[in-house]
């Protein structure tokens, strides 16, 4: 662990962009994976006639994902710069594992999005900026990726940058601070070093406008909201709930709520990395103790807090969300499953409050009979099942969520306000 701040960052954009080739080049540039395991992965990467994707293995290090040249799983990996330590959540590009996306980059402060200068903005670009925006990342810098294809030609990066900015504007991010890089990840131009190969370009390198980015505050003055992952009985101990701190701290002594289980006790003990501590805070994966609490007391997406300001449960929620994609329209009495922190519960959208223009952000249309892909919504929401959720305006943590159905994720949102039951 280092002591400078830590930062979440996100690699985000379309599929075959270059995200992993970056990610491997920013690793290998900051001396996080040394020359010869590069050279290993090259090695590997020509036999299976993947010339090129060397870097890309550094992150997609499962079999299957360099049989395919996809990366599927979100990979952990982290570099210093010399402000930030960062952990890059490595997210992936195709659209079945937008879940995963939607569960990594809420975990994010910022985001890198890749854009390749022979591509422009594709289908991916756009939903992924979407999702990062109602996902509530900040900071988006820019690399127009893959200059050495299109001979490091500034009039090809200047159409990426308006091509981008314009989206940009579509879903009100903020063009004027958002930061652009022109850069090949591939060969390893504007990554760490100012490149000969872009003489008319005078902006910062990539690690530069990283060690520029704001520096995140931890939400420790939320109180605490930790979302359970799992649930173990361990000899000597008894029961241990296992989960990441989102908000708050956890204090040994403390008096505790799990909802929607509806039990609570004081904290005994709280362990992290196998070693008992005193208190953790967001961002630490945590086991710990309750007294008198029972293994099936609890479950996975129960949320525990404070037992004087214990975690929301709702009757109803209002949300709102944006759907990604789905075969037909989506109309009142929908009922797909919900994933929000470790939970997921099937939950009825009783009402289409109003449709929103995502470009603006304002109302277009009240109670309208249904929403398509592509459209925006506020909806009135029932999970069938207790769900602990907030929302986002309060604690963002616990406030987003995912739509998945037909195996497939058909929507993103954010919680505006909870009824709780």
């Amino acid at each position: 662990m280092s002591d400078k701040p830590h930062q979440n960052l996100a690699i985000i954009g379309h599929v075959d962009h270059g995200k992993s080739t970056l990610v491997g080049r920013l690793l290998f540039e900051t001396g996080s994976v040394p020359e010869h395991v590069i050279e290993q992965h090259r090695e590997e990467a020509e036999e299976k006639g993947k010339g090129g994707f060397e870097f890309a293995y550094v992150m997609d290090n499962l079999a299957e994902e360099r049989e395919r040249g996809v990366t599927i799983d979100i990979a952990h990996q982290e570099f210093d710069t010399d402000n930030y330590y960062f952990t890059i959540v490595d997210c992936p590009g195709h659209r079945d594992f937008v879940k995963n996306m939607i569960t990594g980059a809420s975990q994010a402060d910022n985001a890198v999005l890749v854009v390749a200068a022979d591509d422009g903005v594709a289908p991916q670009t756009r939903e992924h900026v979407f999702l990062a925006r109602t996902l509530g990342i900040n900071e988006l810098i820019i690399g127009v990726n893959k200059m050495d294809l299109v001979d490091y030609q500034e009039s090809s990066y200047k159409e990426v940058v308006e091509e981008v900015k314009n989206l940009l504007n579509q879903v009100r991010f903020a063009t004027d601070d958002t930061t652009f890089v022109p850069i090949s990840a591939f060969e390893g131009d504007n990554i760490s070093e100012e490149s000969e190969n872009t003489p008319w370009y005078d902006g910062p390198t990539l690690l530069e406008s990283l060690n520029d980015l704001p520096e995140s505050e931890p939400p420790t003055d939320a109180p605490l909201r930790l979302p359970i992952q799992d649930v173990y009985t361990i000899s000597g101990i008894g029961t241990v709930p296992v989960g990441r701190v989102e908000t708050g701290m956890l204090k040994t002594g403390d008096n505790v709520s799990f909802q929607p289980s509806d039990v609570g006790g004081e904290v005994k003990t709280v362990e992290m990395h196998h070693e008992e501590v005193p208190e953790a805070g967001p961002g630490d994966n945590v086991g710990f103790n309750v007294r008198g609490i029972g293994k099936d007391d609890i479950r996975r997406g129960d949320v525990c807090g404070p037992a004087d300001d214990p975690p929301s449960v709702a009757e109803t929620f209002k949300a709102q969300v944006v759907v990604m994609q789905h075969p037909s329209v989506i109309t009142a009495g929908y009922t797909p499953v919900f994933h929000a922190h470790t939970a997921q519960v099937a939950c009825t959208i009783e009402e289409i409050n109003q449709k929103i223009d995502p470009s603006s952000g304002e109302v277009a249309e009240e109670n309208p009979d249904f929403i398509k892909s592509g459209d925006a919504a506020v909806v009135t929401v029932r999970p069938q099942k207790p769900l602990s959720i907030e929302p986002s305006g309060e604690i963002p943590e616990l406030g987003s969520f995912a739509i998945r159905d037909m195996g497939q994720t058909i929507a993103a949102g954010k919680v505006l306000e909870v009824n709780e039951r």
